[in-house]
């Protein structure tokens, strides 16, 4: 590739970290850790939340500086005070959240943070760079579109080409799969192989241990800031990276029993409802939740999924339609009057909808109870009741905390999910509304909150359960819808009978089913 500042020196890597310690506030991140990215291979970095996967990432991004250990750059040792002298370096980072200016343009968005840009901008010889190098890696994109009118896979390659454009040879991608359809997930790894095949090297982190296995070449897993080990992906399992992240022995299997489906629970016939922009996000949307089921929605990240589960937990008005649980018209009552029926939400925002974050353990586990008993003593609340609430939860779901009066900003992301949950399942809720429950997950983690909405289908719930990752709706749903521009463009009886393919293009927007091909308690519910 022109431009590229990298020189052939044999076997030295790429990069090379050795020796590297980062303490925070007396919390080891990193301790001793040695990692290596060799040209042309996608080296990829596993562990758990917290195991200092992005501790280290962000040391060799210039992010950080450790406080110990070196960095070598094919050889040569190197230091990095930020993110510029990385990328003069050839590493280059894209982020699972793009940062990019979604105003700006295509080639403007290349450009951004380069002091070497002159005053005046040759746009022709900019968008001219752009194309090469789009060319190359078979990267098609507009470089004079504006970033919000492309789709989500076409901002991930913009992100990329804008590191290719500053000649980056190391990249580092964060989570690149976790909000793309199948197809996209597809073109980006055909991007990563011609990469690789030009002397790239790529350090792919995820929590995906398919996509880990078919496509890495070494594994490095981390486990409380060590190393706990780098092996050869063609040489080891699935079950033996997941040991090695937790520690001990790791079951992925998910046990999801036959069950007949019981009495419809909620309801909702053609809802309308409007976007935070003042915009129509759902369009009609029609759905039947059953006791002793998880109704599944499929869908790129946008597609109006988390206004349809506001809308559905009283939290968003309707425009038009109905909604209705167990058989009581809903949709002009209260988020209070929907809880005060069963239905439990867990938004995919665990911090800012989900939980008061400045607020203990104690208070956010009884945000939803404090105006009943056994919470609730006349106008006051039984402060001792409270607690052995909120320990109950924290036993039942093997929430991680020092102290019943910790703030539930002090939590990890893993222990935070645990104790929303354990908030909103406990018990037996009528129906629950669970938005992207592993975002972010470990694992151990993912596994955890899995096991725990199986576990309330078979106690009798109603489960709408919306997720970006495929996989674990094809795991998890007796049905599944897929959802496109505020639209179903097919609710799916047997989900596990289409190929994922054909899901894949639904999520893009493509061949919506004719009405009459939808599926029969989706029929019903909009009659």
């Amino acid at each position: 590739m022109a431009g590229l500042k990298f020189r052939d020196v044999g076997d030295v890597p790429l990069v090379e970290m050795k020796g590297i310690t980062k303490r925070f506030s007396g919390v080891t991140a990193n301790r001793d850790v040695s990692f290596s990215v060799e040209a042309g291979e996608v080296h990829a970095l596993l562990g758990e939340n917290g195991a200092g996967k992005s501790t280290l990432m962000n040391i060799l991004y210039g992010l950080y500086r450790p406080d110990k250990g070196q960095i070598f750059v094919q050889g040569k040792a190197r230091e990095f005070h930020s993110p510029k002298d990385a990328i003069a370096a050839g590493i280059g980072m894209v982020h699972q959240h793009f940062m990019l200016v979604q105003t700006h343009s295509v080639w403007e968005n290349m450009i951004l943070g380069m002091k070497e840009t002159p005053f005046i901008l040759p746009r022709k010889k900019i968008q001219d760079r752009i194309a090469e190098i789009s060319e190359q890696y078979g990267m098609q994109i507009d470089p004079s579109a504006a970033v919000w009118q492309l789709s989500t896979g076409e901002q991930q390659r913009v992100a990329l080409l804008r590191m290719l454009y500053r000649n980056a040879k190391v990249l580092i991608l964060d989570e690149p799969t976790a909000v793309l359809t199948p197809q996209e997930s597809e073109k980006l790894f055909g991007t990563i192989r011609r990469m690789t095949r030009e002397g790239h090297g790529v350090v792919f982190i995820s929590h995906k241990l398919k996509e880990v296995m078919s496509e890495a070449g070494r594994v490095t897993v981390l486990r409380g800031g060590l190393n706990a080990g780098t092996v050869a992906a063609s040489k080891t399992r699935e079950e033996a990276l997941a040991e090695m992240m937790v520690g001990r022995k790791a079951s992925l299997g998910l046990e999801r029993k036959p069950m007949a489906r019981g009495d419809s629970v909620l309801e909702a016939k053609e809802i309308h409802v409007l976007g935070d922009r003042g915009i129509k996000a759902v369009n009609g949307v029609s759905l039947c939740l059953k006791r002793y089921e998880i109704f599944g929605v499929a869908g790129v990240a946008g597609n109006g999924q988390r206004e349809l589960c506001e809308a559905l937990s009283g939290l968003r008005p309707l425009i038009s339609g109905e909604i209705s649980v167990n058989g009581a018209r809903m949709d002009r009552e209260s988020p209070r009057s929907f809880i005060d029926e069963g239905v439990h939400y867990i938004p995919s925002d665990r911090k800012g909808t989900g939980m008061a974050s400045g607020m203990d353990i104690v208070n956010n586990s009884i945000l939803k109870k404090y105006w009943s008993k056994p919470v609730a003593k006349g106008f006051f609340i039984d402060w001792g009741t409270s607690a052995d609430y909120a320990e109950e939860i924290v036993e039942s779901f093997g929430v991680s905390v020092s102290s019943l009066s910790t703030p539930v900003r002090n939590l990890s992301g893993g222990n935070l999910q645990k104790l929303l949950m354990g908030r909103e399942l406990s018990g037996t809720p009528n129906a629950v509304i669970v938005m992207h429950p592993t975002w972010g997950l470990d694992v151990s983690a993912t596994h955890y909150v899995r096991d725990q909405i199986l576990a309330r289908r078979e106690s009798g719930s109603a489960i709408l359960l919306i997720s970006e990752d495929l996989d674990e709706l094809m795991a998890l749903s007796d049905r599944l819808a897929v959802m496109f521009k505020g639209e179903f463009m097919d609710v799916l009886d047997n989900p596990g009978t289409v190929p994922i393919k054909e899901i894949g293009i639904m999520m893009a927007g493509g061949h919506k089913r004719p009405r009459t091909a939808a599926s029969k308690a989706d029929r019903e519910a909009s009659r």
